[in-house]
């Protein structure tokens, strides 16, 4: 029989069989060639490092570095053939060294192992995507400060359960934003810190008899220090995970933002007018105008948080050291980047370009009885009533309003002495939505000054 004959549990797939089969699902040239720069950036590190310490000659030690940027020529000007046959981005990059440079392309690898080799150069890749996240995320910051500083006084309602709640201004709530997203950027900053130690020199799993100079392989290459257990060293993937759960949190900080954005855009609130830029029309309705880009945003937590649980399931059950499961780290951490960075930048597009509508907002501002609390607060300041009893006033005045078909503005003095005869004149004075987000001068605050006082904050800081 052949081979191919039987072998028709396979299916029409793999047409040479289990050995075709073994090689695709060996092979990670697919994806792993992404990390070509940094593979290449590592071996440059590696050879320098090599003839400093006497293992490879000078002459050897430029061939290489040459060779090695004649390849780096032709992958980026996509004149390389990669080849699965090679297995992966260091395989290919190597054979391809030794066609161009002979002899010494063997020397390369002294001293070290595809295992701590894919460490660096995953790392290095992570950590560029860790840098690209913070310039996206210090964009995003000041779009909105640009936002919450047109907009500090504009009179909006504030809302839980989606209901309207207390009067905030436009400025408050873009604020909120720009401390959430600060956090997504302090964990960007402190992931990186962290994962900054050098896996090279590590070699498989024990580290190398070379005298090898593992300090200058990580100064060369921008990392604090080298990572100091080999056995963690090609082990580790804890920087990816660190990424990705980055990843995740800001995703659902970018999905709340969208969320609001579609609601506020549409014909019932017309809070922001979205531009163009981030908008759809309809194939058959042509009032439409579709918020898009921020659905789309709003989606990409699922693929993201999908990729940081897959790593999670990959790494929960691995022992010391290097096993090939990790090479099903890279694919879900490489989707994630995408979509993070393609997130990060659409959310940047639509707050620079929306328009905040402020009459709207403003007329959304005093309905729905958001002086309330106001109301209640007055009675215990001015009357000198327990909360709880100014609570019980402030509730049956609002149910009186509900009644007659107004606001609380709209009730007349005699209205409101008839629930409690103390009230006086002055109740109309913290009634008013702007008089509202003015009072809130507390630290934190929505009122003007105190927003101004956070932009202001938050300027000298991005």
């Amino acid at each position: 029989m052949t081979d191919q004959s039987s072998n028709q549990m396979w299916g029409g797939r793999f047409a040479a069989g289990p050995d075709a089969i073994m090689e695709a699902i060996n092979a990670s040239i697919g994806f792993d060639q992404r990390m070509a720069a940094q593979d290449i950036a590592g071996s440059r590190a590696h050879a320098a490092m090599l003839a400093a310490t006497g293992v490879i000659t000078d002459s050897d030690a430029q061939a290489i570095r040459e060779g090695l940027l004649t390849v780096l020529s032709e992958i980026q000007n996509g004149e390389f053939q990669f080849s699965t046959a090679l297995e992966d981005i260091h395989m290919n990059v190597e054979a391809r060294l030794k066609e161009v440079i002979g002899e010494p392309a063997g020397r390369l690898h002294t001293g070290r192992s595809r295992n701590d080799q894919v460490a660096t150069d995953f790392k290095l890749w992570v950590r560029d995507q860790l840098d690209a996240a913070e310039s996206g995320l210090l964009a995003l910051i000041r779009a909105l400060l640009a936002q919450a500083e047109a907009g500090a006084d504009w009179v909006m309602p504030g809302f839980t359960h989606l209901q309207t709640a207390q009067p905030v201004t436009w400025g408050h709530h873009m604020m909120a934003y720009v401390e959430m997203f600060g956090r997504d950027l302090s964990r960007v900053r402190d992931a990186r810190a962290r994962m900054n130690e050098s896996p090279l020199g590590a070699a498989a799993l024990a580290g190398t008899s070379f005298p090898i100079d593992r300090q200058m392989t990580a100064e060369a290459l921008g990392f604090d220090r080298p990572a100091a257990n080999s056995l963690d060293a090609v082990s580790d993937r804890d920087f990816a995970l660190e990424f990705l759960s980055s990843a995740s949190i800001c995703a659902v900080h970018l999905s709340r933002f969208a969320e609001e954005l579609v609601i506020w855009s549409s014909a019932q609130f017309r809070f922001v007018t979205l531009s163009d830029r981030f908008s759809t029309g309809s194939s058959i309705m042509p009032q439409k105008k579709n918020p898009d880009a921020a659905e789309l945003i709003r989606a990409k937590v699922g693929r993201i948080y999908g990729a940081n649980t897959a790593l999670m399931m990959v790494m929960k059950g691995l022992p010391l050291a290097y096993s090939k499961d990790m090479q099903e780290d890279k694919e879900q951490v490489f989707d994630a980047a995408d979509n993070w960075m393609l997130a990060l930048a659409a959310m940047e597009g639509m707050v620079k370009d929306m328009t905040a509508n402020r009459e709207s907002l403003a007329a959304a501002a005093g309905s729905g009885f958001s002086t309330a609390t106001d109301l209640a607060d007055w009675l215990v300041r001015v009357l000198g009533l327990p909360f709880r009893d100014a609570h019980h006033v402030t509730g049956s005045l609002v149910a009186m309003a509900e009644s007659k078909g107004c606001d609380l503005p709209d009730l007349t003095l005699e209205d409101m002495q008839s629930v409690h005869a103390d009230i006086t004149d002055d109740v109309y004075s913290v009634l008013t939505v702007q008089n509202s987000v003015n009072s809130r001068q507390s630290y934190g605050g929505t009122a003007p000054d105190q927003v101004r006082a956070q932009v202001k904050r938050w300027k000298a800081l991005v």
